[in-house]
């Protein structure tokens, strides 16, 4: 299955105006989530966090194709 590049984020019944306003209101929410912890508490919610989502995806195999293309460039 081909990875989803283009913005796909929105929340049930919202309408929105502008296609990366979603986008932005998952960044704010992230932000939210890390305001006040200490880098050691954020950087074990992002470890949370990743495994969370890559549970919610389920497919190793999207999974393996995501961690090689975030890894490139770094």
């Amino acid at each position: 299955m081909p990875l989803q590049l283009q913005p796909n984020l929105s929340e049930p019944g919202q309408r929105y105006f502008r296609d990366f306003t979603p986008g932005d209101d998952f960044y704010e929410a992230l932000i939210d989530t890390h305001r006040d912890l200490s880098d050691e508490q954020s950087q074990l919610l992002n470890a949370k966090l990743i495994l969370l989502l890559a549970n919610q995806v389920g497919d190793i195999a999207v999974l393996k194709n995501v961690l090689r293309l975030a890894r490139e460039g770094v």
